[in-house]
């Protein structure tokens, strides 16, 4: 079985078979809320080479017979984008709110995603009506609960992108490879695929992350939402940010 992307791209096909599956209630016991994360950007060329080198190592998450799953997602900010120049100013401690559809599911949440004064991810989430692009007041009392704050948010930006999700064997670790990302449903960069090994605790020898680094891949950080921002609005101050778009589309041209 292939699997066929959601989206026309320059790799039209991602050949999935040769993992074993695991269910979404089976991956659930890696949830990982709280995780270290490594990302890298490769061209989407890559992967097949990729998935041959580490398919002994992990199953993929399948769900209804799909392995290429949909994700839909509004993202949150303050009138004055507090969260985006958290980033941009390179604050250690920094927020994201978004309400994501997991599509092939058919539902969606309202989550909350903070970087802590170590660098861990953390990701607190509760369940949301699926397509709303408004916060109700359950969701704004979440959001004060966890941030300790009153803020006032609106829709700031979306996003959507095709991702398969790996789980490995023997550790505790995830690994999601995203394609076909765009912003307000206008394509960014068909050539792209983020990586993102999320981890309990950092550990470069995992296999995905030996495997990259073999085919000459090194982390690079990157954030789905503030490139979405800077690339969407070109009056946006973006300093931190234009060298990192430039960088990107570099590494898969």
């Amino acid at each position: 079985m292939f699997v066929q992307v959601k989206r026309q791209t320059h790799l039209k096909k991602i050949d999935l078979t040769s993992f074993p599956p695991i269910t979404l209630a089976e991956m659930d016991e890696v949830k990982l809320m709280k995780r270290m994360d490594t990302k890298f950007v490769i061209h989407v060329g890559l992967i097949p080479l990729l998935l041959r080198r580490i398919r002994n190592d992990y199953r993929v998450l399948e769900i209804n017979g799909n392995r290429l799953m949909t994700y839909d997602s509004v993202y949150f900010d303050t009138d004055d984008l507090k969260f985006y120049f958290q980033h941009h100013n390179k604050i250690a401690k920094r927020t994201k709110v978004r309400i994501r559809n997991y599509i092939e599911s058919n539902i969606a949440f309202l989550e909350i995603k903070q970087k802590d004064s170590k660098q861990n991810t953390v990701k607190k989430r509760i369940p949301f009506q699926v397509n709303a692009s408004e916060l109700n007041q359950d969701g704004k009392s979440f959001i004060e609960k966890v941030t300790g704050q009153q803020l006032e948010l609106n829709e700031s930006i979306s996003n959507s992108f095709n991702r398969f999700t790996l789980v490995a064997k023997q550790e505790e670790e995830r690994v999601t490879v995203d394609t076909n990302l765009a912003y307000n449903n206008k394509p960014f960069n068909d050539h792209m695929a983020i990586i993102e090994l999320k981890q309990k605790r950092l550990n470069r020898n995992s296999v995905v992350f030996m495997a990259l680094k073999h085919l000459g891949v090194h982390p690079y950080s990157i954030s789905k939402y503030c490139i979405g921002m800077a690339t969407t609005n070109p009056d946006l101050k973006q300093n931190f940010f234009k060298h990192k778009i430039l960088t990107i589309h570099k590494k898969t041209a």
